[in-house]
């Protein structure tokens, strides 16, 4: 059977998915007597569709269990969805609004069956659309996190972390969605740039009558809720208000001056307003100096009865205009100046969050982290690229209580109850739980759940032992946990990856994971974040429909550089898409020439240098691309194989041995044949971790079904008898001297049909010998005719043993085309000057964004590439 004269992946990808996944070759075997590798998913969301973020990192992580696979590992790639508790809960919402209804209409229970309604309708998308990126998770293990085996190890984890005192109820400040009356994590906070002002309101000192305190502040309305003012303790200009009070303008109240080094003497007037019940850096200066916490807002962001009757009931924004007002009134406003700052924002409801103060269940995270980062420290996991370390470290040794309690719906209900009087009894079942208080009060009482749910993060946190089984002693817990590697994104080190290393330490015992990789983002060509509002964003869906999941696959892996962002755009994927379609056409090449595996081919037993030169060439790459596999070093891998299957294999050796394939010699056309097979079937399984597809196809034309899918097969060892030192110095000699021979002839615009001749000057021996015996493919490949003697005009160029001349004066008008390079050279050197004259002008570089700096480095980059070549043309160049 003969392969599609077209390279179309679209038809092509849905079937070999679909064999895969029914033959079972995506499934993990806890009774393997084979070593365990285990990674596992980072479970999209319920809600969510495939972008970039996720192309990245789940092609990543299909490339390790793939290759982990041929590799004769019994690879466990666990899958799932997370349940996304706000996320979830604004898409239904939203749905039910959209049909007349409201959620408070349906109850938690209507509401909750909603949810549950809608994901098994519409959950599966996510999942789908990992299957059309070619990913190979054992499916038939897949766990969504509010399953009710997960949920009870939820509520397992919860009672037993209450017991030990390390989740407790406590009153703090919290980011406070007012619309959706919910707490929200750090990583839901989008900080927007917004113009605005900086309003300076003068604080007159109690004590001292006539003088006052200037503080400058972007919340005035939060002025009411405030219970003192900090200055440096050594800030003289202070040094004598210390220890005394302010009266607090539109208030009665006085409050104390402080001495924290929280002001900073260079910033603003250098004295502070302390909110500690609305600004988190307040509410620790609030603590260490025993000040009060006036919350003067409710749960809509109104203002409440803890400020002048003036103000209650105002919504904050209101509010402030009405306390601006009321300040120049007073001649309590000494200026306004205009301000931009950093917003917080919602990034789901799009409303401005506010710091609250409110009670909600912690974790007490400091106790939990110390194991982690001793994990980490001793080199029980470790980060791929290592920086992240420190990244790791900084956020652990400053890490502060985790509010773990939402104000939600859907989710995980928190497992406690509360009595009549307040006292609360958590258990993981209501029946404990009425067991715990009939025991306390020696009679039954009417208890109440609390009805908040978990931080969506505490289940998710769980996900390397709860997907095993946990807290059963299950045989999958006992051969997969630890797992081998994480790969993940930076965004959520904090959130996720210090969670589970905290967790599975503290229920384990052990790490979760011995390797944590982190990957960078994934930006347009520019440099730029993608988002909705730059209107930049890129579908990966849409590009495996017009390039196929392979070319994607590539290209990502490729770019995949360790520490650097990706800059993608649609012409990288289009040049990866031409990569496999050079492959496609030589693999049916190969099939329209005879060449087909014979079994117990040999590489050691070629007689042909050219063949035992490119047998000694597939060993070199499966070292490298082994070793950088092994590494996590997919951006070597990924370029090690483009650049020999296109060059080394397509664009050298496949035109060496045509003359072979098509001459009359029987046993040089036969090793060739074999040989040509053997090498296209080690390229398909070198390949195949990357470019699933099109390496599976090429795989079953290649060699029938008899050898069985690629997916399955063993990855290539190297085999060092096939090795032969010099026919590899050989046949590299010859690529190098043809390179060098068309480098020139395109330097100097020779036409393609031209025939140039070619003087082989001071050759050594060995030179000599080499281009007497490959003399054809000077002749063939480089459109070049050997002489004795040359016209005068050309050009040359040293290569090692020999010096090689061109006379191009019979096709070339050389003085014009000297003239014609001076000209191009000069141009780039007056490019090159403005260019340095930008990167050198520091208001260029302290205004411009950064990816513009970048881009003008880039070009600065290529451009002294290019006039570095074309000077070295010049200089070459002769004129007679």
């Amino acid at each position: 059977m003969m392969l599609d004269k077209t390279y179309q992946p679209a038809a092509m990808e849905a079937r070999r998915y679909e064999l895969w996944e029914r033959s079972g070759a995506f499934g993990a075997h806890p009774d393997s007597t084979k070593p365990p590798f285990a990674i596992m998913m980072p479970p999209p969301n319920v809600t969510g569709s495939l972008h970039m973020g996720h192309a990245l990192t789940f092609t990543l992580q299909d490339v390790l269990v793939r290759y982990q696979r041929m590799r004769g590992r019994d690879v466990l790639w666990q899958p799932g969805t997370d349940h996304a508790g706000i996320a979830t809960e604004i898409v239904v919402g939203n749905q039910v609004i959209a049909e007349g209804g409201t959620k408070s209409g349906l109850g938690r229970e209507g509401f909750v069956a909603r949810v549950w309604q809608w994901r098994e309708e519409s959950g599966g998308t996510i999942t789908r659309q990992l299957r059309r990126l070619g990913a190979s998770p054992d499916w038939r293990r897949e766990r969504f996190t509010m399953d009710p085996a997960l949920a009870a190890a939820v509520r397992r984890v919860f009672v037993q972390l209450y017991r030990e005192g390390l989740i407790y109820r406590d009153q703090r400040l919290v980011n406070w969605d007012p619309v959706m009356h919910t707490v929200i994590s750090d990583l839901e906070v989008d900080s927007r740039e917004t113009k605005s002002s900086l309003w300076y309101i003068r604080y007159p000192v109690a004590e001292m009558p006539g003088r006052s305190i200037i503080v400058a502040t972007t919340r005035p309305e939060t002025m009411l809720g405030d219970s003192g003012v900090a200055v440096h303790p050594n800030d003289p200009r202070f040094a004598d208000l210390v220890g005394k009070s302010v009266r607090l303008p539109l208030t009665d109240r006085l409050v104390p001056i402080v001495a924290d080094e929280h002001a900073d003497p260079e910033t603003g007037t250098g004295a502070v307003k302390i909110t500690p019940a609305h600004d988190f850096a307040d509410f620790e200066v609030g603590r260490r100096h025993g000040l009060a916490l006036i919350n003067i807002f409710d749960q809509d962001a109104r203002l409440t009865d803890a400020v002048p009757a003036a103000y209650r009931g105002l919504d904050r924004f209101a509010a402030r205009e009405k306390v601006v007002a009321d300040l120049a009134s007073a001649d309590l406003l000494d200026r306004v100046e205009e301000h931009t700052l950093m917003v917080p924002h919602h990034d789901r409801s799009g409303m401005v969050i506010e710091p609250w103060l409110t009670d909600q269940w912690y974790c007490d995270a400091r106790v939990l982290a110390a194991p982690a980062l001793a994990a980490v420290e001793d080199g029980r996991t470790g980060f791929v690229p290592r920086q992240w370390e420190n990244t790791f470290f900084d956020w652990m040794r400053k890490i502060q209580p985790w509010c773990i309690s939402r104000q939600l719906w859907w989710g995980h209900q928190i497992p406690a109850w509360y009595a009549p009087d307040g006292a609360v009894f958590v258990a993981e079942t209501e029946e404990d739980a009425r067991q715990q208080a009939a025991k306390e009060y020696c009679r039954e009482v009417e208890l109440r759940r609390d009805p908040d749910v978990l931080d969506t993060w505490f289940s998710s946190a769980l996900w390397p032992f709860s997907t095993l089984g946990w807290p059963e002693p299950t045989r999958e817990l006992a051969r997969y946990y630890p797992t081998d590697v994480l790969v993940t994104g930076f965004d959520i080190i904090f959130f996720w990856v210090a969670r589970m290393m905290m967790m599975g330490l503290h229920f384990m015992g052990a790490v979760p994971f011995h390797t944590v990789y982190i990957h960078a983002l994934v930006r347009d060509a520019r440099g730029q974040k993608m988002s909705k509002s730059r209107g930049n964003i890129i579908d990966p869906l849409e590009l495996i429909d017009r390039y196929g999941c392979d070319a994607l696959r590539l290209a990502l892996a490729a770019l995949a550089a360790p520490g650097r962002d990706i800059k993608l755009s649609k012409s990288r994927i289009e040049g990866y898409r031409n990569f496999a379609t050079k492959l496609w056409n030589a693999a049916r090449y190969a099939q329209m020439n005879g060449c087909a595996l014979v079994p117990g081919f040999a590489p050691a037993d070629c007689e042909l240098t050219v063949n035992r030169w490119i047998t000694a060439a597939v060993a070199d790459c499966a070292g490298v691309v082994t070793a950088a596999l092994e590494t996590y070093r997919f951006d070597e891998a990924a370029s090690r194989l483009y650049h020999f299957v296109w060059g080394t294999f397509c664009d050298w050796y496949l035109e060496f041995t045509k003359p072979i394939l098509q001459g009359e010699d029987a046993t040089a056309r036969a090793e060739t044949q074999a040989t040509t097979a053997w090498i296209l079937g080690r390229i398909v399984h070198l390949l195949h971790p990357i470019m699933p597809f099109i390496t599976e196809e090429i795989w079953e034309q290649l060699a029938g079904q008899s050898p069985g899918m690629l997916i399955t097969a063993p990855w290539p060892e190297l085999q060092r008898d096939a090795i032969d030192p010099q026919a590899s110095a050989e046949m590299e000699w010859i690529v190098q001297a043809i390179s060098a021979i068309r480098t020139l002839r395109a330097e100097m615009n020779v036409p393609p049909a031209a025939r140039v001749p070619l003087l082989i000057k001071d050759a050594e021996p060995v030179a000599a010998q080499r281009i007497a015996r490959h003399r054809q493919h000077f002749v063939r490949l480089a459109r070049v005719e050997p002489v004795e003697s040359l016209p005068p005009g050309g050009a040359q160029v040293v290569i090692e043993g020999a010096t090689l001349i061109l006379a191009f004066g019979e096709v070339v008008d050389l003085a014009r085309e000297k003239e014609r390079l001076g000209k191009e050279i000069s141009r780039l050197e007056t490019e090159l000057a403005k260019i340095a004259a930008k990167l050198g002008n520091p208001n260029f570089l302290a205004k411009a964004k950064v990816e513009v700096i970048e881009e003008q480095r880039e070009r600065e980059g290529d451009a002294i590439r290019e006039r570095d070549r074309l000077r070295a043309a010049y200089d070459r160049l002769t004129v007679a």
